[in-house]
């Protein structure tokens, strides 16, 4: 098992496992998530970065770390395999995520989630994320927000 960068040939996982993901939780894709999936290239040109983690050519799991303004980058679009085990790929391509923007001048990572997702909430809170209130969460099935930030004298 291995983490890599983004590859092209593993860019139809990313859609396929992130889709699966959200219409089995959600019953469908929202318009935000079309336009990502469509637009992968802008958002990788724009200093974004999606990681996998594979054992041989197999995908068992990604996540993608995203700029937003400033300082503030976004950890969005883990999912993984359902028909491959893969114990802490997950997490794996996550810390991979956080680490890129941590690496690339984030100061404040960013994510939007759903509280029935008991597993990836737990990820997130173990790596030093914290609830934040938004008056609006962007996507239907959003109704929780999380944020890590990056202590002044640089501590992560």
């Amino acid at each position: 098992m291995k983490i890599i960068p983004f590859e092209e040939r593993y860019q139809q996982a990313f859609i396929d496992f992130n889709t699966d993901w959200i219409v089995s939780n959600f019953g469908f894709l929202e318009e935000p998530d079309r336009e990502l999936f469509a637009n992968l290239d802008k958002e990788l040109d724009r200093g974004a970065m999606i990681f996998f983690v594979v054992e041989g050519d197999t995908p068992l799991a990604t996540c993608m770390a995203t700029p937003m303004e400033g300082t503030t980058w976004e950890i969005c679009k883990l999912g993984s395999n359902k028909a491959v085990p893969h114990k802490g790929a997950g997490t794996a391509v996550f810390e991979a995520a956080m680490h890129w923007a941590l690496d690339h001048g984030a100061k404040r990572l960013f994510m939007l989630s759903n509280r029935r997702l008991k597993i990836a909430l737990h990820i997130y809170e173990k790596h030093g994320f914290r609830e934040v209130k938004l008056p609006d969460y962007e996507y239907e099935r959003g109704d929780i927000a999380f944020e890590y930030i990056v202590e002044e004298d640089g501590a992560k």
